[in-house]
């Protein structure tokens, strides 16, 4: 089924007789088709539009336009959909985490490290040592957001996502 078939059906057209498809009250879509065609063409004759090139000359050989039928589009964006995560580690395995979803899944991660500053001083040593490990190893960037008494916020992002620290 073509797409012009399928354009009548869902307009309602009706097969008569003679296999000739219309609607109900007398429009014929190829018709239609086919004059829109033929004034299309004529105005690029009139406005001296050269018709030497394949597109042109494909819509002129094309009246029923089977070419949409079997075509299937794909869009791609352009960049990458990254998932900013933010968390407040509170075990070594949330830094495992962290270190994971910058590493291999390259997404940026926003961590709060007020909790293990002040809870566990030597898990809060582990995680910075993991960090730097991080930034050295694989070219992890690091940027402190903020710091005080109640945050410490840190941004940490793979090599191909791009902090700037314009302020």
């Amino acid at each position: 089924m073509s797409f012009t078939d399928t354009l009548k059906r869902s307009l309602g057209f009706e097969e008569n007789e003679s296999g000739e498809k219309k609607d109900n009250e007398g429009f014929n879509l190829t018709e239609f088709i086919n004059n829109f065609t033929k004034s299309n063409n004529d105005a690029q004759q009139q406005n001296n539009v050269p018709q030497n090139d394949s597109w042109s000359k494909s819509q002129q050989s094309t009246t029923d336009y089977d070419y949409f039928e079997d075509e299937d589009y794909v869009i791609t964006p352009e960049q990458s959909f990254y998932e900013v995560i933010l968390i407040r580690p509170k075990t070594i395995d949330d830094i495992n985490y962290v270190v994971d979803q910058i590493i291999e899944e390259k997404n940026p991660v926003i961590l709060d490290l007020s909790f293990l500053e002040k809870e566990s001083p030597a898990n809060f040593k582990l995680a910075g040592d993991k960090i730097k490990q991080m930034r050295t190893r694989y070219g992890a960037q690091a940027l402190l957001l903020s710091r005080s008494e109640e945050k410490n916020l840190i941004i940490l992002s793979p090599k191909k996502v791009r902090l700037v620290n314009k302020g």
